[in-house]
Protein backbone atom coordinates (compact mmCIF):
# COMPACT_ATOMS: atom_id res chain seq x y z
CA UNK A 1 0.00 0.00 0.00
CA UNK A 2 1.43 3.86 -0.68
CA UNK A 3 1.18 5.72 1.60
CA UNK A 4 0.97 9.62 1.69
CA UNK A 5 1.70 11.87 4.55
CA UNK A 6 -1.71 13.80 4.10
CA UNK A 7 -1.97 17.48 3.94
CA UNK A 8 -3.80 19.96 6.00
CA UNK A 9 -5.55 18.98 9.78
CA UNK A 10 -7.81 16.56 10.62
CA UNK A 11 -11.21 17.30 10.84
CA UNK A 12 -10.38 20.84 9.04
CA UNK A 13 -8.66 22.44 12.33
CA UNK A 14 -5.34 23.77 12.72
CA UNK A 15 -2.77 24.28 15.40
CA UNK A 16 -4.64 26.86 17.42
CA UNK A 17 -7.94 25.10 16.85
CA UNK A 18 -9.40 27.11 14.56
CA UNK A 19 -11.59 25.92 11.54
CA UNK A 20 -10.43 26.07 8.16
CA UNK A 21 -11.85 25.33 5.02
CA UNK A 22 -10.36 22.52 2.97
CA UNK A 23 -9.03 25.33 0.44
CA UNK A 24 -7.12 27.03 3.40
CA UNK A 25 -5.37 23.50 4.23
CA UNK A 26 -4.35 23.51 0.79
CA UNK A 27 -3.34 27.69 -0.02
CA UNK A 28 -0.27 27.47 0.89
CA UNK A 29 1.01 24.76 -1.13
CA UNK A 30 3.00 25.36 -4.64
CA UNK A 31 1.56 22.21 -6.23
CA UNK A 32 -0.74 19.43 -4.83
CA UNK A 33 -1.30 16.57 -6.48
CA UNK A 34 -4.85 15.56 -6.96
CA UNK A 35 -4.91 12.44 -5.79
CA UNK A 36 -3.36 14.30 -2.40
CA UNK A 37 -6.50 15.98 -2.44
CA UNK A 38 -8.56 13.18 -2.85
CA UNK A 39 -6.52 11.31 0.56
CA UNK A 40 -6.98 14.23 2.83
CA UNK A 41 -10.65 14.46 2.05
CA UNK A 42 -10.86 10.75 2.85
CA UNK A 43 -9.18 11.27 6.03
CA UNK A 44 -11.38 14.63 6.77
CA UNK A 45 -14.82 12.17 6.23
CA UNK A 46 -13.22 9.62 8.14
CA UNK A 47 -14.01 7.56 4.93
CA UNK A 48 -11.82 3.82 4.34
CA UNK A 49 -9.26 4.25 1.77
CA UNK A 50 -6.01 3.00 0.45
CA UNK A 51 -3.95 5.12 -1.61
CA UNK A 52 -3.23 2.54 -4.14
CA UNK A 53 -0.46 4.34 -6.18
CA UNK A 54 0.79 7.58 -6.47
CA UNK A 55 -2.16 8.20 -8.45
CA UNK A 56 -4.62 6.41 -7.92
CA UNK A 57 -6.94 5.97 -4.61
CA UNK A 58 -9.47 3.39 -3.63
CA UNK A 59 -12.31 4.36 -1.45
CA UNK A 60 -15.73 2.85 0.16
CA UNK A 61 -17.99 5.15 1.04
CA UNK A 62 -21.48 4.24 3.15
CA UNK A 63 -24.50 5.29 1.44
CA UNK A 64 -28.40 4.74 2.63
CA UNK A 65 -28.66 1.19 0.65
CA UNK A 66 -24.92 0.42 -0.35
CA UNK A 67 -21.67 0.72 0.43
CA UNK A 68 -20.57 2.33 -2.77
CA UNK A 69 -16.18 1.66 -3.72
CA UNK A 70 -14.67 4.96 -5.03
CA UNK A 71 -11.44 4.90 -7.38
CA UNK A 72 -10.04 7.97 -8.54
CA UNK A 73 -7.35 8.02 -10.52
CA UNK A 74 -5.38 11.06 -11.68
CA UNK A 75 -3.71 11.10 -15.35
CA UNK A 76 -1.22 13.61 -16.03
CA UNK A 77 -1.00 12.44 -19.97
CA UNK A 78 -4.36 14.00 -20.26
CA UNK A 79 -4.99 15.69 -17.02
CA UNK A 80 -8.11 13.96 -15.68
CA UNK A 81 -8.74 13.19 -12.91
CA UNK A 82 -11.11 9.91 -13.54
CA UNK A 83 -13.86 8.73 -10.67
CA UNK A 84 -15.40 5.21 -10.95
CA UNK A 85 -18.26 4.32 -8.68
CA UNK A 86 -19.25 0.49 -8.28
CA UNK A 87 -21.53 -1.17 -6.44
CA UNK A 88 -22.32 -4.81 -6.63
CA UNK A 89 -25.64 -6.17 -8.98
CA UNK A 90 -26.76 -9.83 -9.83
CA UNK A 91 -29.88 -8.94 -11.78
CA UNK A 92 -31.23 -12.17 -13.23
CA UNK A 93 -30.02 -12.86 -17.42
CA UNK A 94 -33.76 -12.75 -18.02
CA UNK A 95 -33.82 -8.51 -16.78
CA UNK A 96 -30.95 -7.80 -18.46
CA UNK A 97 -32.81 -5.71 -21.37
CA UNK A 98 -34.90 -3.96 -18.71
CA UNK A 99 -31.96 -2.81 -17.03
CA UNK A 100 -30.17 -1.96 -19.87
CA UNK A 101 -33.23 0.27 -20.85
CA UNK A 102 -33.33 1.39 -17.73
CA UNK A 103 -29.80 2.98 -17.81
CA UNK A 104 -30.32 4.33 -20.77
CA UNK A 105 -33.55 6.61 -18.95
CA UNK A 106 -31.40 6.99 -16.16
CA UNK A 107 -28.66 8.64 -17.91
CA UNK A 108 -30.68 10.79 -19.69
CA UNK A 109 -31.10 12.46 -16.26
CA UNK A 110 -28.15 12.56 -15.23
CA UNK A 111 -25.38 15.55 -16.45
CA UNK A 112 -22.63 14.80 -14.54
CA UNK A 113 -21.85 11.30 -15.33
CA UNK A 114 -23.30 8.44 -16.88
CA UNK A 115 -24.07 4.83 -15.69
CA UNK A 116 -23.32 1.03 -17.18
CA UNK A 117 -23.34 -2.22 -15.92
CA UNK A 118 -20.48 -4.62 -16.61
CA UNK A 119 -21.77 -7.75 -16.87
CA UNK A 120 -18.69 -10.01 -16.74
CA UNK A 121 -18.15 -8.72 -13.29
CA UNK A 122 -21.29 -8.10 -11.85
CA UNK A 123 -21.01 -4.61 -10.84
CA UNK A 124 -22.95 -1.26 -11.66
CA UNK A 125 -20.68 1.34 -12.77
CA UNK A 126 -21.02 5.24 -12.10
CA UNK A 127 -18.04 6.90 -14.25
CA UNK A 128 -17.32 10.69 -14.32
CA UNK A 129 -13.43 12.30 -15.95
CA UNK A 130 -12.39 16.28 -14.47
CA UNK A 131 -10.34 17.57 -17.18
CA UNK A 132 -8.13 20.05 -15.50
CA UNK A 133 -6.00 20.91 -18.90
CA UNK A 134 -4.28 24.39 -18.97
CA UNK A 135 -2.14 24.06 -15.97
CA UNK A 136 -5.62 24.67 -13.57
CA UNK A 137 -5.57 22.73 -10.18
CA UNK A 138 -8.04 20.71 -8.62
CA UNK A 139 -9.78 21.80 -5.56
CA UNK A 140 -11.05 20.08 -2.62
CA UNK A 141 -14.59 21.49 -3.06
CA UNK A 142 -14.52 20.37 -6.46
CA UNK A 143 -13.33 16.54 -5.25
CA UNK A 144 -16.32 16.80 -2.72
CA UNK A 145 -19.00 18.06 -4.97
CA UNK A 146 -17.93 15.05 -7.18
CA UNK A 147 -18.05 11.66 -4.68
CA UNK A 148 -21.35 13.72 -3.23
CA UNK A 149 -22.56 14.09 -7.11
CA UNK A 150 -21.63 10.59 -7.76
CA UNK A 151 -22.89 8.69 -4.41
CA UNK A 152 -26.54 10.99 -4.63
CA UNK A 153 -26.82 9.89 -7.87
CA UNK A 154 -26.21 6.38 -6.87
CA UNK A 155 -28.79 6.30 -3.90
CA UNK A 156 -31.12 8.30 -6.21
CA UNK A 157 -31.26 5.26 -9.39
CA UNK A 158 -30.52 2.36 -6.71
CA UNK A 159 -34.16 1.30 -6.05
CA UNK A 160 -35.15 1.86 -9.66
CA UNK A 161 -32.74 -0.54 -10.58
CA UNK A 162 -33.74 -2.92 -8.08
CA UNK A 163 -37.15 -2.78 -9.08
CA UNK A 164 -36.56 -3.56 -12.36
CA UNK A 165 -34.19 -6.81 -11.94
CA UNK A 166 -36.25 -8.25 -8.82
CA UNK A 167 -39.46 -6.97 -9.34
CA UNK A 168 -42.26 -6.92 -11.20
CA UNK A 169 -42.64 -3.40 -12.61
CA UNK A 170 -41.78 -1.84 -16.10
CA UNK A 171 -38.92 0.43 -16.55
CA UNK A 172 -40.98 3.61 -16.56
CA UNK A 173 -42.70 2.69 -13.36
CA UNK A 174 -39.53 2.02 -11.18
CA UNK A 175 -38.14 4.98 -13.11
CA UNK A 176 -41.51 6.95 -11.25
CA UNK A 177 -40.06 5.61 -7.92
CA UNK A 178 -37.14 7.08 -8.26
CA UNK A 179 -38.17 10.32 -9.27
CA UNK A 180 -40.83 10.53 -6.09
CA UNK A 181 -37.90 9.43 -4.10
CA UNK A 182 -35.43 12.37 -5.26
CA UNK A 183 -38.64 14.54 -4.89
CA UNK A 184 -39.37 13.55 -1.34
CA UNK A 185 -35.73 14.26 -0.06
CA UNK A 186 -35.86 17.71 -1.32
Amino acid sequence: MYRHKALGHPKGGNEKGHAMSMTEQFIEQDEIHPIDIVENLAEFRDWDFDRVAEDQIAMAVIGQWRTYSITLAWSPFDETLRMIVTFEMEPPEAKLPKVYEALNQINDQCWAGAFTFWAEQRLMVYRYGLVMTGGQFVAPEQVEKLIATAVSSCERFYPALQLVSWGDRSVDDAMQVAMAEAYGRA
